[in-house]
């Protein structure tokens, strides 16, 4: 009995660091990226973005996996959705 005591009690430490683990890195990342994916399904004609290349734009069309972004007057790029970093308000 002794001995399955012991190795259970060495096993604590590991599975608290898993949930500490979990709780601060894991758990925030997918919330994050479930932002995210909200945020660029929410993308529409008009919308003001900063892509990742630091460009900020007008969306003037939406594709399946494609943006048309107007940067300066009668200036359009192509960028794919992903590269969407945020919307400006």
């Amino acid at each position: 009995m002794n001995g399955n005591t012991s190795a259970l009690m060495q096993l604590v430490p590991f599975i608290l660091m898993i949930g500490v683990f979990y709780f601060l890195l894991i758990r925030p990342q997918q919330k994050q990226m479930k932002e995210r994916q909200k945020m660029l399904e929410s993308l529409k004609v008009g919308d003001k973005v900063i892509t990742g290349a630091g460009i900020i734009g007008d969306i003037t069309s939406i594709n399946q996996d494609k943006i048309e972004v107007e940067i300066s007057k009668n200036v359009k790029v192509n960028f794919l959705k992903n590269s969407v970093i945020s919307i400006v308000k």
